[in-house]
């Protein structure tokens, strides 16, 4: 018997998504309950365009404002020590001029069929593992049994499913060691564990495999691959009976008190964690995704129904093995309220007490990325990932301080939030869920970001400001911003100061009684996604902004309607569910994706897309992941040419005695979630 029941809850409704196992572990199969959103906000059609051209969008202001993040570089390969298969499609790499001459040259491999299980890389090039799955962090650690895996080891060792994934340099080490920072976001206890591990057993395995790590890594020089450090000094699991503290103004609210903390101040775990950042003062910033899969609840409130919380059994069962999963245990029905937030972490202090940020709202969280404005104060982008949500930003009260890490610590405790309202400039009869391109060249327009909390204060009738960033959804429905197709994660970039937001996919738009395609979501049954550019225009803490459509996802050649800002469609790597999203360091965007197989039919990759010039649009896929997996945490060292990817979910349709995957060992026994790293090979001749 199988350790979790999978009904075939999503067998009608995983257009655009892998399969039914990864919507019912990692949302809860959200899809096949429809849509949490039910607000009657204005479409395109309902608002008068002030549109902007696309030259205002493209030709804005971007004042600079350099901004260091502490940062580690990449590697070179291990001579004799690569594996993997290189492979190149000739659609550029070698044939056209590095865009903004980065040193990070390849030619693009052809995309990959989605029932291979190899990670496959550029010729030239070679993947390392650098820590899966199971693998002992601390001295005391056991080494990780197939056959024998425990809570207690679990706890001692690296987590399931790695998804955002950040590198710093350790000050002082001339390069040799960095620490490493990962989400853990979610289990799959039926190709974790044999069929016959005990059920109270395998619940706690779970919750010791959720959380977050804290990983030393090392190298010999840059000439070699990194390594995790077993028992290093910075060495964290952070696991769901940590404490975290609440800050911000709905901390100590009566919505988030239980009768485990009357005080409404300290809660036990993070869940859910998706993408994340890097924040400008070296701490690490995660969203709480898809916590509602965890809690069985009452449904009943308008709250619990926007949020997608519902009174049936959970996947998991935890609900039955501890109380506070169940909202419907009294002085437990405010325990859902404390999930959903921003999760801030200081990776250099083992003893720190990571921390929620209210004042960012609570939401399903892809992750949130933070640029410094032009007047000094942080400003925080943040998607919240299901299907006709909505897109935020926050402003933080107070200024960064160069060099006064204390005081920045503080600066995402309090602040303004806003949710984005989109206006398109072309005539409404020119964007019919096609996602043909409108006759002025380009999907764009402007838009507003519509105040939730101002100074401190409410703008949203109705809501008090402890209600506004607890019940974020319903607060920001009132106001009307644009229903978006899974905005996921977003960047700002800190060359151009532009904003990126890749929006994965939305199967349900232009459907019977759904939201119809509008300008910046410009696809009916939005298989493949697409990702949006904003400019603020010079000011990060403006209320108004210029956008565009960077590219609308599919394969040309295979008939899609695609637009990649005017780049020739036959001359782009094929991609689908534009996920997660990272900048090398001269500016250019890369693009990992989580929904390729059954969109266009091919693994999961990441891709690099030039942003400036006339190859602005330029699609290069640079590397595809094993079956059923997705591509996670991409980080780029180009200076090195090198990269990282977290590999999630590989072989996520199999199970324990009939795996579909053996990545990344390929030693006959199972897949197992691990972070990769990319570099070229200059000895072993595998690359």
């Amino acid at each position: 018997m199988a350790l979790i029941d999978l009904p075939l809850l999503m067998k009608d409704a995983v257009r655009g998504k892998r399969s039914a196992v990864t919507c019912q572990l990692k949302c809860a199969s959200q899809c096949a309950f429809g849509q949490c959103n039910h607000s009657d906000n204005p479409t395109f059609r309902d608002i008068a365009s002030g549109a902007l051209s696309r030259r205002a969008v493209i030709g804005g202001s971007t004042a600079a404002l350099a901004i260091g993040l502490a940062g580690t570089q990449g590697a070179l390969a291990d001579p004799g020590n690569g594996k993997g298969k290189g492979q190149g499609n000739g659609k550029g790499g070698a044939g056209h001029r590095p865009p903004n001459g980065t040193k990070l040259t390849f030619t693009p491999i052809e995309p990959v069929d989605a029932a291979v299980d190899e990670f496959t890389v550029p010729r030239g090039f070679a993947w390392h593992p650098i820590i899966r799955w199971g693998d002992p962090l601390f001295d005391d650690a056991p080494e990780f049994d197939w056959n024998a895996q425990s809570a207690e080891a679990q706890k001692r060792q690296f987590g399931y499913n790695n998804d955002y994934t950040e590198i710093q340099e350790i000050p002082g080490t001339a390069g040799k060691r960095a620490v490493m920072f990962v989400n853990h976001e979610y289990t799959n206890e039926n190709i974790m564990l044999p069929a016959d591990t005990d059920a109270e057993e395998a619940i706690e395995i779970g919750r010791a495999a959720h959380g977050l790590t804290v990983v030393e890594l090392e190298r010999k020089n840059k000439n070699f691959p990194y390594r995790y450090v077993q028992g290093a000094e910075l060495n964290r699991r952070i696991l769901l009976d940590d404490e975290f503290a609440l800050t911000g103004p709905a901390a100590g609210s009566d919505l988030v008190r239980t009768v485990e903390d009357p005080e409404g101040r300290t809660v036990l775990g993070t869940l859910g964690n998706c993408a994340g950042g890097l924040t400008p003062w070296g701490t690490l910033v995660s969203g709480e995704e898809n916590f509602h899969g965890y809690f069985r609840s009452a449904g009943t409130s308008d709250a619990e129904k926007r949020y997608g919380l519902r009174d049936a059994a959970t996947a998991r069962g935890w609900e039955n093995a501890h109380d506070r999963y169940d909202a419907r245990n009294e002085g437990y029905e405010n325990e859902v309220n404390r999930f959903g937030y921003i999760v801030e972490v200081d990776p250099f202090d083992p003893t720190s007490t990571p921390r929620k940020h209210t004042s960012l709202g609570r939401f399903k969280h892809e992750g949130a990325n933070i640029i410094i404005a032009e007047d000094g104060r942080a400003v925080a982008y943040s998607g919240d990932d299901e299907k006709f949500d909505y897109l935020y930003k926050f402003v933080s009260r107070d200024r960064y301080v160069e060099g006064d890490r204390e005081h920045n610590l503080t600066l995402l405790e309090n602040g303004d939030l806003y949710v984005a309202r989109f206006t398109g400039n072309s005539p409404a009869a020119e964007i019919d869920g096609s996602g043909e391109v409108p006759s002025d060249g380009a999907f764009d327009g402007t838009g507003e970001w519509l105040p939730l909390v101002v100074d401190g204060e409410s703008q949203v009738p109705g809501f008090t400001v402890e209600e506004v960033l607890v019940h974020t959804r319903l607060a920001a429905d009132a106001v009307g911003p644009t229903k978006m197709d899974r905005c996921e994660d977003v960047e700002p970039s800190l060359h151009s100061r532009r904003v990126y937001v890749a929006c994965t996919n939305n199967s349900d738009r232009g459907t019977e009684g759904k939201a119809a395609a509008d300008e910046a979501n410009p696809r009916s049954q939005n298989r493949d996604g697409h990702v949006v550019e904003i400019d603020e225009q010079g000011d990060q803490t403006s209320t108004a902004f210029a956008w565009n459509l960077l590219l609308v996802a599919g394969d040309p050649a295979q008939g899609d309607q695609t637009y990649f800002s005017g780049f020739p469609v036959e001359k782009v790597s094929p991609i689908s569910c534009p996920d997660n999203l990272a900048f090398d360091s001269v500016g250019n965007l890369w693009i990992s994706t989580d929904g390729a197989p059954s969109g266009i039919g091919y693994n999961d990759g990441l891709f690099r897309v030039t942003l400036e010039g006339e190859a602005r649009g330029r699609v290069e896929q640079f590397l595809s992941v094993p079956i059923d997996g997705e591509t996670c945490g991409p980080i780029i060292r180009d200076e090195d040419r090198s990269a990282f990817v977290s590999v999630q979910h590989p072989g996520e349709d199999g199970e324990f005695g009939a795996q579909r995957s053996y990545f990344p060992d390929y030693d006959g026994q199972g897949p197992k979630p691990t972070v990769v790293q990319v570099l070229p090979n200059r000895g072993s001749g595998k690359g």
